[in-house]
């Protein structure tokens, strides 16, 4: 189990303040490696301890505030009412401090209903000398909340849990993404929303996870679908904050794991200057504070970075970290499929693969793949996928393809999006269908929090700046917004009416069967210089076509693809894999020659293989020889 995955511990920076009347800070100490630890004493009272590796800390969580809108970030504050004391929490890995919120939350509350002693009890029984660690939470401990909010008065449970989290007493307005880091919430005259986190990472995920936070530099691998996106926002929660920087190969890919594109985290504009001119661009104040920061590098869509990009980057951070060791001594997670789309190719030149770059194999000290598709569960269709991966176009596959032409996909008003290969067919296609559609266009602008920086927003964030929608208008999301109900990044839909008054929200029929009415989302990434921006608009963008570019990450419920103008190895095979069902997709004008594998790729994944193969064996060697001693 890794550090704080059962909710009851944390490595982090604390800083303790004792307040004055005024609420100010009289006495503050900072821990800045800090354990921070949920336990309990012989009165099954609930306790924070912290460590400074020295002296522990023991504070009751009798009557507190809970501050914890911006755990998204690694922070909150704990605030101990009777004695005035605050606990500030920061750099923090997200996820594990979420899970630790929530323990202490539920913890809490079913503590407040288990009638602790009176105060004439505890005396009987002497000082509270005893610290256990909470147990993790378990199926129970929600279920008997859950029970506690269903049947209690709405005033009573909200003014009792007012106390404890004021991050829900209107002091903070919070957007609805924000929320979501409030470890409960008191609603009691809806149905109970809590639970135990959902989707756990398989063994594979959790081996990278584990090379991850061992500290090893790990280029990760995987066909489309067996969860690399979703594994590396698990690692991103559980690495600190401030010294962890998320980045993308593109604009899009970045905004998926809330990151920046690399070139931005870099700093040195597209990267064609020379390497001298390249470290002095790195050196200026804001891009030098990236790179001298940093101890975590996160690389996304690693098949479109070109290796003599990465090689400059990696003399680039030598230099301005003072470091002989590759990549200056930041840990790389780098991740991506070789097997999909290639780098951008400048002039007639070829580009080449960022595993082909000199510095790759002195950087990256583990390969590892993902084996487990998760996006498709049809055995056969998964079998095809694969097959068209690495450039193998049997009679068979070639016949299921040609056959799915025929495929009457639409269903409820719902049509199939068309992937196109070039971004221009996919805006004629979209402005003219919704051009047809009888009825007037309604308007949804977007708010940005800089609108002097539009293009930088536009480049990073998967909504226009402006979407125009009719009655009947093809629609997809463009957000997760409730996966247990398919409201997915990708799910389908048809727009069926708008809402009456001044926003007219529309309302959405989706083909999972749920109607929704879409209100605007939030979408936050980082720029140049480490600044926040953000885009506020309807997750949703016109679906009768898409690029291929532009799909990748999503998972389509019904997609028509036209491979005839297919112009990169491993575009065919990620316009196919986009499909959650083989009965789901329908391929035009299919030519086994568009199937296109790059020869050097299928070396670099046979080697890498055979690596693997060899590694296990000796392991395997190792634990037999092992046990023969011990006899």
């Amino acid at each position: 189990m890794f550090a704080g995955e059962d909710g009851a511990q944390l490595q982090c920076c604390v800083t303790v303040e004792q307040l004055n009347a005024s609420g100010q800070a009289a006495r503050r100490q900072v821990i800045r490696r800090a354990s921070v630890l949920l336990g309990r004493n012989e009165f099954q009272e609930i306790i924070l301890r912290v460590h400074d590796g020295k002296v522990p800390q023991s504070y009751h969580l009798r009557e507190f505030k809970l501050f914890s809108k911006f755990a998204r970030d690694g922070k909150c504050t704990v605030k101990l009412l009777p004695e005035n004391i605050q606990v500030l929490i920061s750099n923090c890995p997200p996820d594990q401090l979420s899970l630790f919120l929530k323990t202490l939350s539920i913890k809490h509350q079913a503590w407040r209903s288990s009638k602790p002693l009176s105060g004439r009890e505890k005396l009987k029984a002497g000082l509270p000398r005893s610290f256990e660690a909470i147990s993790p939470l378990q199926q129970k401990d929600i279920q008997k909340v859950n029970e506690l909010r269903s049947k209690a008065a709405p005033k009573g449970l909200a003014d009792r849990t007012n106390n404890m989290t004021a991050a829900k007493t209107g002091q903070v307005k919070r957007s609805r993404s924000d929320s979501n880091f409030s470890p409960v919430k008191t609603n009691p005259s809806k149905k109970p929303i809590l639970s135990l986190p959902s989707r756990k990472l398989n063994k594979e995920q959790a081996a990278v996870l584990s090379a991850v936070l061992s500290g090893k530099n790990v280029f990760f691998t995987g066909s489309a679908g067996t969860g690399k996106s979703f594994l590396l926002k698990r690692i991103i929660g559980s690495l600190p904050p401030k010294s962890t920087f998320a980045t993308a190969s593109t604009g899009v890919a970045a905004c998926h794991i809330g990151g920046t594109t690399l070139h931005s985290f870099a700093g040195v504009g597209s990267g064609s200057a020379p390497l001298e001119q390249c470290i002095e661009l790195a050196q200026r104040p804001g891009v030098l504070q990236h790179w001298t920061s940093c101890r975590h590098l996160i690389i996304d869509e690693i098949s479109m970075v070109e290796a003599q990009f990465f090689d400059k980057l990696e003399s680039v951070a030598r230099s301005v970290r003072r470091s002989p060791e590759p990549f200056g001594g930041i840990q790389l997670i780098v991740c991506g499929d070789f097997l999909q789309l290639p780098p951008v190719s400048k002039g007639k030149e070829k580009a080449s693969f960022c595993f082909q770059a000199r510095s790759w194999r002195k950087v990256i000290q583990v390969n590892m793949e993902l084996t487990e598709v998760r996006r498709q569960t049809d055995q056969s269709f998964i079998s095809l996928l694969q097959a068209v991966r690495v450039g193998r176009v049997t009679e068979e596959v070639t016949a299921k393809l040609m056959e799915s032409a025929y495929h009457q996909i639409e269903r409820d008003g719902i049509l199939a999006t068309r992937l196109c290969t070039h971004k221009d067919d996919v805006e004629l296609t979209n402005e003219n269908k919704l051009q047809q559609l009888p009825g007037s266009v309604r308007v949804f602008e977007a708010a940005d929090s800089d609108p002097a920086l539009v293009k930088t927003i536009d480049a990073h964030s998967p909504v226009s700046r402006l979407i125009q929608l009719k009655v009947g208008a093809q629609v997809m999301l463009t957000k997760n917004l409730d996966v247990a109900r398919g409201l997915v990044n990708g799910a389908r839909g048809v727009v069926v009416a708008f809402e009456p008054g001044k926003h007219g929200l529309p309302r959405v029929r989706f083909l999972c069967g749920v109607t929704e009415v879409l209100k605007p989302e939030r979408w936050v990434f980082k720029s140049g210089g480490g600044i926040h921006l953000s885009r506020q608009q309807l997750p949703l963008k016109l679906a009768w076509a898409i690029s291929i570019h532009k799909s990748q990450g999503m998972t389509l419920d019904c997609v028509e693809i036209s491979l005839a103008r297919v112009f990169e190895s491993g575009q065919a095979y990620v316009a196919l894999s986009r499909a959650r069902s083989l009965e789901g997709l329908r391929v035009m004008d299919f030519d086994p020659c568009v199937v296109r594998s790059d020869p050097d790729v299928l070396l670099f994944y046979k080697k890498l293989r055979k690596e693997r193969l060899l590694m296990q064996a000796s392991m395997d060697d190792f634990v037999g020889n092992n046990k023969e001693n011990s006899w």
